[in-house]
């Protein structure tokens, strides 16, 4: 093989390694973000549960009200 068949070989092998890593640190890096993501759904999940529980239970109360309300309506 010859010197400038070798250079252009090492050449190419320390571009494609520096891919890699760019590669690597990348994946790293949509890993992570992945993870604050999955972690920031699973809050969003919680509350949103909670506020419907919330909104069924307002619900209940305000669907009591009106039917006490008929109640004294019908009955004054």
């Amino acid at each position: 093989m010859s010197d400038m068949t070798r250079t252009q070989l090492d050449l190419e092998l320390t571009r494609l390694t520096k891919r890699i890593e760019e590669l690597i640190t990348s994946l790293e890096h949509l890993k992570e973000e992945n993870r604050a993501l999955r972690a920031r759904h699973e809050s969003l999940a919680g509350e949103r549960a909670a506020l419907v529980h919330k909104n069924e239970q307002v619900r209940t109360r305000v669907e009591a009200m009106i039917g006490r309300l008929k109640t004294l309506e019908h009955g004054a």
